[in-house]
C-alpha cells in the first residue's frame, strides 16, 4: 500500500493516522513527554513508523515547540522538523501551515508563526470542509480549541497562541493533564467551602476517573504522584488538594468533589464558548461540533447552552468502527485528509 501519514507532534503525545488511497488505515497515539528530551519523539516516532506498507508522504502539524526544550518556537520547529526527517528517511514531509496550506521543510523553518501551533486549525479545516457552519470544540488532554467555521472558511479571531487565548478560542483546560489547582481556588466540602492547594497533587484525570467519565486509554502519562491510577488512588490524590486525607469523608463525598471540579471546568469552557459567539460570524443556532478526548464535555456544554451536537469525525464519513479513535486523534487525521484533498504551497 501506498500511505499517506497524518502526524501531529504533541508536547504529551504524539498521534498518528494512516490513509490509503482515502480510506483510513489505523489511528493511534504514543506518549511522547517532549519536555524531557528529543529521545522521547524518536521513541514514538519508532513505535509508528513502518506500521503499514511505505509511507509516500507524511503530512504533519506540532505543538511541541512550546515544550521548554527549545529556546524558542523556531528552534523547537526545527529540531522537530530534524527528528521527522531523520526517522522518515525518503519521505515527502508536508509541513501544515494554516490557511498557507502544506509547506516543504525548507520553507517551514522560514515560515514559524504560521507552522507552530497550527493543529487547531487543521481540525477546524475538516469541519468546514464537511459541515455548513459551526463552532469545533475540540478538548483534548490539555487544552480545549473553540474555532467557528461557515461558509467553507475558519473564521477564527486569533491565530497564534497569545491572541487565540485572548479571544476564547484556546483555553489551557483538558480532561487529563490539567492541574486540579488550575480549574479552582477553592471547592465545598460537607457544606463548608474550602482551599484548594496551588500544589500538583492532582490532575483533572483524578476528578474525572472519579467521576467515571474518564474514557478507557485517555490517560497515558504518570500520575502526579507516580502511583496507580485506581479509584481509591485518585480519590487520594484529589483529597489533598484540600488538605484532607481520605478517611476524612466517605466515597461519595470525594466524589462530589470530583464533580464539583469537572463542573468549573464545564463552566470554564462555557465562558470560552459565550466569547466566541459574541463575534456573530456563524449563526446564532450553529451546532457544537465535537473532537478530542475529552468530546463527551462538548455533548454536556451542547446541552447546557441550548445547542445541537454533531461529532466531526460522523460528519467527515469516517466508518463507525474509526471514529472513536479518530475524534482523540482528529488534527493527525485532519492534516492526512487537507493533504490528500489539496494542492500543496511552494512558499
Amino acid at each position: 500500500m501506498t500511505i499517506t501519514l497524518g502526524l501531529d507532534v504533541g508536547g504529551a503525545h504524539l498521534k498518528a493516522a494512516w490513509f490509503s488511497t482515502g480510506e483510513l488505515v489505523e489511528v493511534a497515539q504514543e506518549p511522547c513527554p517532549l519536555w524531557q528530551g528529543l529521545d522521547r519523539l524518536e521513541a514514538a516516532l519508532a513505535a509508528i513508523v513502518g506500521r503499514h506498507g511505505r509511507v509516500a508522504r507524511a503530512a504533519v502539524t506540532m505543538t511541541g515547540e512550546l515544550v521548554d526544550l527549545f529556546a524558542d518556537r523556531a528552534d523547537g520547529v526545527g529540531r522537530i522538523l530534524d527528528t521527522l526527517a531523520a526517522a522518515l528517511p525518503g519521505v515527502e514531509l508536508a509541513v501544515f501551515a494554516g490557511p498557507a496550506g502544506f509547506l516543504d521543510p525548507a520553507t517551514a523553518r522560514l515560515r514559524v508563526a504560521e507552522v507552530a501551533s497550527a493543529n487547531w486549525h487543521a481540525t477546524a479545516a475538516l469541519a468546514a470542509l464537511v459541515l455548513p457552519a459551526g463552532i469545533l470544540v475540540d478538548i483534548g488532554s490539555t487544552t480545549t480549541d473553540i474555532v467557528p467555521f461557515a461558509d467553507g472558511r475558519v473564521r477564527n479571531a486569533g491565530y497564534t497562541d497569545a491572541t487565540r487565548m485572548e479571544t476564547g478560542e484556546l483555553l489551557y483546560t483538558g480532561v487529563v493533564r490539567t492541574p486540579v489547582m488550575a480549574v479552582a481556588a477553592r471547592a465545598p466540602v460537607n457544606g463548608v467551602w474550602r482551599g484548594v492547594m496551588a500544589e500538583y497533587f492532582a490532575t483533572m484525570a483524578d476528578a474525572h476517573r472519579l467521576a467515571g467519565t474518564l474514557p478507557e486509554g485517555a490517560d497515558l502519562h504518570p500520575t502526579a504522584d507516580g502511583r496507580d491510577k485506581g479509584l481509591e488512588a485518585s480519590a487520594r490524590r484529589l483529597t489533598r488538594m484540600i488538605g484532607a486525607d481520605l478517611a476524612d469523608a466517605d466515597a461519595a463525598a470525594w466524589r462530589r468533589l470530583a464533580s464539583y471540579f469537572i463542573d468549573r471546568q464545564t463552566r470554564a469552557v462555557e465562558d470560552g464558548l459565550a466569547q466566541v459567539v459574541s463575534r456573530g460570524v456563524v449563526p446564532d443556532d450553529a451546532p457544537l461540533v465535537g473532537a478530542g478526548v475529552g468530546r463527551f464535555l462538548v455533548e454536556r456544554v451542547a446541552a447546557r447552552t441550548g445547542r445541537a451536537h454533531c461529532p466531526l469525525m460522523a460528519a467527515a464519513g469516517l466508518p463507525e468502527r474509526w471514529r472513536s479513535a479518530a475524534a482523540d486523534c482528529a488534527p493527525a487525521v485532519a492534516v492526512a485528509l487537507l493533504c490528500d484533498a489539496g494542492p500543496r504551497s511552494d512558499g
